[in-house]
């Protein structure tokens, strides 16, 4: 009978309800104390047990929907350090967008369990659809339910059902699809072809269609053909390639990449202020950014390019004080090289609130607290029922035809947190035209929908304000008349009046110099999975997650700001808990590297009002590797998944220590090289170089010692060499996982065959099987074939003054081999690995016509 448990490399996974089955003393008692050590009354209640067999790391797991749903998701998980009593940490994944997921749940019960064959059958159909061809992302929700659909099925309730024929749940709003990171979708303008201060203008809502845009030095208008096709009234001037055009004022005006072409300094002010009075609400400015090489010779300020072009580069800092210089007004850095300057007091003051509030209160409430789907299985027995369910009454019949606005309103109520103003709801018009007006609707959504919502959404918002309301002590403050409509309402709303408002701003802003509040603020933080708390010193997080951070952290991080505001090129953002600084990173190539280099870091201390700046890539000071970086993610960032799968691989790898930086980019080619790994785009793999013969081949041996030995290949004197970097591959985990363990027991070891090319294995008479034996490796032939279609490595070999049946049994006792051939007490034996061993072991024994005949070996 099977023992209950599920493992995936070295974490080992059971139900609680199956923990006295197993038969380790040790793994019992540790699973129990941990069950023990929890703080009474947990928000969750764990059912599952996760212990890394090589570590002792222990997890307690809660899957609320366990035995209710076929791919349970995870709610909470306590991590407990080997032999820790109490939990080191703790995390809550009922916020997440796109929390882990549990497969095959069926083996972590016991094979006795009523329910387990029907959740195997679950999973021979996920099987057979090809969902575990590639199990490196598919441990979270999203990534699964994407793989399913691409399959062309659905998961509803315990089936998959083809798409085509798919269920109706009745609730599709409370289920909203969430894609990726949230602010990817919210314009309907297409941004793949416009340029980066363009795509800032539509990423930030200020430019839209129906509204106005001129580009001015637009060149051959790449912008502006796009922007048109989008509905946009788009035009645009340059000298060169449209000096006739009309320069005209517009709404958005974008000097995009002009100003650091423009060799006469005063010429360069003078397109500023002309491009600016264009602008009726923004302006947005892209220059050129200082980078590792400047091409060309240098040039007045700048540089001549091989093409007789002229660059004039800047830093952020340059740039924004260089803008606040000949416009005397406020710029605002909203990426690498482009800022914006307003030129509406209003949308300026709108910008600046929306700077605070946080994205998509609504989309996460609604995704993330959205009811179970109705299983199929019970909407066709409800259907074929009988006698047939009584008809609605007038009044379902009416909110089931007025649920699709409402649900409308719902949404923006839950995004503003308040009750909505008429000229806040987007689908005004129909509401008055099939629900008797607003005041009306709004009763029927107070009537019908969870207002445990709105409250949560209020809080958020309320929050928002206060951290506005905090910044606000550093400058002078604006009249009330004055602020945006949307924030005047906001604060009536969460405040009741200004001065209040203002105070609990400045409270936020005391708040924040407290280190005890700090601190439980970080915990609070950690708990959500928003950043890694190391140790209660500090807090490291991407810059994405700081706006869901608790208040009090978000008005650190902003105090930070108001010394460094060049938050643009930032990634990730350290808070320091107890001594009152921020340290703001800023990395190469960060999303598209699983291990980016920082080239600068930035220490602000809050305190002094004053920071200090390390710049990296010198030869004193390289640029040092980022390591464990989804630590620092949160599994809604895109990507997310294929990074945790690159970090937890290198860790498996044993490159890595407890430091926590870990080694230089050199060392750690090195290191991978000699464990035959290697780094491809996001994913860790086996090394496809063939290494020099010399080269170490685990602790013990060399690849020489295990390719050229043997009698007949001295004898011969052939190279006998694998063509096949996989080969290596092989015989290094031939080398580490089997031989390195006998000599480090046993002591040296005598190899009497290892590889055999198609040379070798030619010129040796009898005794050998080369389609079976795995001396060739991974090694093809002509046609292309596995010489040997086991895979793996083997070697014969000797162990000198040492009884090989010794030998042999505690291979079989104590290693992962493949298949074990054992010839006598004082011959070598044969032994192979294989990436799947099959752990099969004989002893040869001679037949009456004198061939070698395999028989069960047993100990």
């Amino acid at each position: 009978m099977t023992e209950p448990g599920k493992r995936i490399a070295d974490e080992f996974y059971i139900h609680l309800s199956a923990v006295e089955t197993i038969q380790d003393a040790t793994t019992r008692q540790a699973i129990s104390r941990a069950v023990q050590g929890l703080p009474p009354q947990p928000s969750h209640v764990p059912n599952v047990a996760k212990i890394n067999v090589v570590t002792g790391r222990l997890s307690l797991l809660s899957y609320p929907d366990f035995f209710d749903s076929p791919f349970p998701v995870l709610a909470a998980t306590w991590v407990f350090p080997p032999g820790a009593a109490a939990p080191a940490w703790h995390r809550i994944y009922t916020d997440s967008l796109n929390p882990p997921i549990l497969h095959r749940k069926e083996l972590l019960v016991s094979s006795s369990h009523p329910q387990r064959e029907r959740w195997a059958n679950i999973t021979k159909t996920a099987e057979s659809l090809g969902l575990f061809d590639d199990v490196t992302t598919i441990g979270f929700r999203l990534n699964w339910d994407r793989l399913i659909q691409s399959r062309g099925y659905s998961l509803v309730g315990n089936e998959f059902l083809p798409i085509g024929n798919d269920v109706s749940t009745g609730s599709e709003q409370s289920r909203q699809d969430f894609d990726g990171p949230i602010q990817r979708h919210l314009t309907a303008l297409s941004r793949s072809s416009l340029s980066a201060p363009v795509q800032m203008l539509v990423r930030h809502g200020l430019l839209r269609p129906g509204m106005t845009f001129f580009d001015y030095g637009c060149g051959r208008g790449s912008d502006v053909s796009a922007l048109s096709s989008d509905g946009v009234a788009a035009s645009g001037w340059d000298p060169h390639y449209r000096p006739e055009a009309t320069i005209a004022p517009a709404d958005a005006v974008n000097l995009g990449f002009v100003v650091n072409v423009i060799e006469d300094p005063a010429e360069r002010i003078d397109a500023v202020t002309k491009a600016f009075g264009l602008a009726q609400i923004v302006m947005s400015i892209g220059v050129m950014l200082y980078g590792g090489d400047l091409p060309g010779k240098p040039y007045r300020d700048g540089f001549l390019t091989s093409r007789n072009t002229f660059q004039k580069y800047f830093s952020q800092s340059e740039l924004k004080d260089y803008i606040e210089q000949a416009l005397q007004r406020d710029v605002f850095m909203v990426g690498p090289g482009v800022a914006f300057v307003f030129a509406d007091t209003e949308a300026e003051q709108c910008f600046c609130a929306g700077r605070y509030r946080r994205k998509n209160v609504a989309l996460r409430l609604l995704a993330t607290r959205a009811p179970r789907p109705v299983r199929a299985k019970a909407i066709r027995e409800a259907e074929a029922r009988e006698p047939r369910r009584p008809q609605r009454s007038s009044e379902e019949r009416y909110l089931a035809a007025a649920r699709p606005l409402l649900d409308e309103l719902w949404a923006i109520t839950l995004d503003l947190g308040r009750r909505p103003e008429a000229d806040e709801v987007t689908n005004l018009a129909a509401i008055n035209a099939d629900l008797d007006g607003l005041p009306k609707a709004l009763r029927l959504i107070a009537h019908h929908y969870d207002h445990t919502l709105l409250e949560a959404a209020a809080a958020a918002r309320a929050d928002d304000v206060r951290l506005l309301m905090a910044t606000q002590q550093f400058a002078k403050r604006p009249a009330y008349r004055h602020l945006e409509q949307r924030l005047q309402r906001d604060i009536k709303a969460f405040f009741g009046d200004y001065k209040s408002a203002h105070a609990a701003g400045l409270q936020l802003l005391l708040d924040a110099a407290d280190p005890q509040k700090i601190l439980a603020a970080c915990r609070l933080a950690a708990t959500q999975g928003l950043g890694w708390l190391d140790a209660e010193h500090s807090l490291q997080l991407h810059i994405s997650l700081v706006e869901r951070l608790p208040a009090l952290l978000r008005a650190y991080v902003t105090c930070g700001l108001i010394i460094w505001d060049a938050l643009s090129d930032v990634q990730l953002v350290k808070i320091h808990i107890a001594s009152g600084k921020l340290t703001l990173m800023e990395f190469e190539a960060f999303d598209e590297d699983p291990l980016p280099r920082l080239h600068r870091r930035i220490k602000v201390i809050v305190r002094k009002l004053d920071c200090d700046v390390f710049e990296y890539g010198s030869q004193a000071y390289p640029k040092p590797l980022l390591y464990r970086k989804s630590r620092y993610l949160n599994e809604d960032h895109p990507g997310y998944a294929e990074q945790l799968a690159f970090d937890e691989a290198l860790e498996r790898s044993g490159v890595l220590d407890d430091s926590e930086f870990g080694p230089a980019a050199e060392t750690l080619t090195r290191l991978l090289d000699a464990k035959r790994l290697a780094i491809e785009g996001m994913r860790l793999g086996r090394s496809t170089s063939i290494p020099d013969l010399d080269t170490r081949c685990g602790a013990s041996l060399t690849y020489r010692t295990l390719i050229q030995c043997g009698e007949t290949r001295h004898r011969l004197g052939i190279a006998n060499l694998p063509l096949n970097p996989a080969t290596y591959n092989a015989l290094h985990d031939l080398a580490t996982l089997i031989l390195d363990p006998v000599i480090e027991y046993f002591g040296a070891i005598r190899l009497t065959y290892g590889f055999s090319s198609a040379e070798l294995t030619r010129n040796i008479q009898r005794g050998i099987a080369p389609k079976l034996d795995q001396h060739a490796s991974c090694e093809r032939g002509p046609r292309g074939a596995f010489v040997c279609e086991r895979g793996g490595a083997a070697c014969d070999f000797v162990v000198e003054d040492e009884d090989m049946r010794e030998v042999a049994e505690w291979i079989i006792a104590n290693l992962p081999f493949d298949r074990l051939y054992f010839y006598g007490a004082d011959r070598p034996i044969h032994v192979s690995y294989a990436p799947e061993p099959a752990r099969l072991s004989y002893r040869m024994v001679s037949s009456s016509g004198g061939r070698m005949m395999p028989r069960p070996f047993e100990t």
